[in-house]
């Protein structure tokens, strides 16, 4: 028969290999993962564009498919925005461009005019097939603003992630983990104002953009900053 503390130290030796499974690194990042989520509130409900709006273009270009995943067909669609305003926030999307696909990403837009222009638009394309690129029409840069200081996509059909962080005049865009853009609004005002009023707007409706081609966007979340 063990004794007493035998049995102890056999008790011990087996909570500390339990807590060594249970909370191993790939166990901790997951529960850092799914507590970080719990932050983020869902902006696609995953079978329907109830709560979103279609300004410049057609509702029916746009539409969701059994596995929750928002799409835009070829055509005129416009843009489908939210119907609530954000002011500071962190975005986060995944979207899965065809070849030559075209699309973007709306920050603080009103209702009326171009987003890309009226508000802000986060660029997304297909920067291998497109030939003649200015700098600041690459995947990740605040439309004829401010450049992406890279290429990040992942090959055409596959998922790439978009972290967008919108505060006050600061804003940090992330493609598939790598930083693209990191700007202060501020010192874009003078040269792009007039031209980009929407640089000056402290919040607006976020959205993304038909270009007449199919783009997909899933698992989007955003969380108001204080």
């Amino acid at each position: 028969m063990l004794s007493r503390i035998s049995s102890l130290k056999i008790l011990f030796a087996s909570f500390v290999l339990f807590l060594g499974l249970s909370f191993s690194p790939q166990s901790a990042r997951n529960f850092m993962i799914a507590e970080d989520k719990d932050l983020f509130v869902p902006l696609f409900n995953g079978k329907d564009l109830s709560h979103w709006k279609v300004l410049n273009g057609n509702k029916d270009v746009w539409g969701v498919d059994k596995d929750g995943v928002v799409f835009c067909k070829p055509g005129h669609g416009g843009w489908l925005l939210t119907e609530k305003e954000y002011s500071d926030f962190e975005l986060k999307v995944e979207f899965k461009l065809p070849k030559n696909g075209n699309s973007g990403i709306a920050l603080r837009t009103p209702f009326q005019g171009d987003p890309a222009y009226t508000g802000m638009e986060i660029q997304l394309i297909d920067d291998l097939n497109w030939k003649g690129l200015q700098s600041w029409q690459h995947t990740g840069s605040i439309y004829n603003v401010v450049p992406a200081s890279k290429q990040a996509n992942k090959p055409i059909g596959e998922w790439n992630q978009a972290h967008i962080y919108c505060k006050g005049k600061k804003v940090i865009i992330k493609v598939n983990g790598e930083t693209l853009v990191d700007a202060d609004l501020g010192k874009y005002e003078a040269e792009h104002s007039k031209k980009h009023p929407g640089i000056l707007r402290k919040s607006g409706f976020v959205g993304f953009q038909s270009h007449d081609t199919r783009v997909e966007f899933r698992n989007a979340f955003i969380k108001e900053l204080k």
